[in-house]
């Protein structure tokens, strides 16, 4: 699971900005900040650096997950 939506809502971007940044289909785009899909660690780079955070920022927590359930 990731925190992408979450954190192009809060810098005020879109998907297709991050998309163009990142080389990606909008599609693909889409399914990566809608967690239909995972993003591979070399795509979550690409992220982090487009978006000025730590890779470490675009995810959630297993720990989080398993307090969850």
């Amino acid at each position: 699971m990731n925190r992408i939506k979450e954190i192009l809502k809060n810098q005020g971007r879109s998907q297709g900005w991050l998309a163009k940044q990142i080389g990606r289909s909008y599609v693909v785009t889409t399914n990566y900040c809608n967690n239909k899909t995972q993003p591979s660690i070399s795509v979550l780079r690409k992220m982090a650096s487009a978006l000025g955070v730590d890779v470490r920022e675009l995810l959630i927590s297993t720990k989080v997950l398993e307090e969850e359930h």
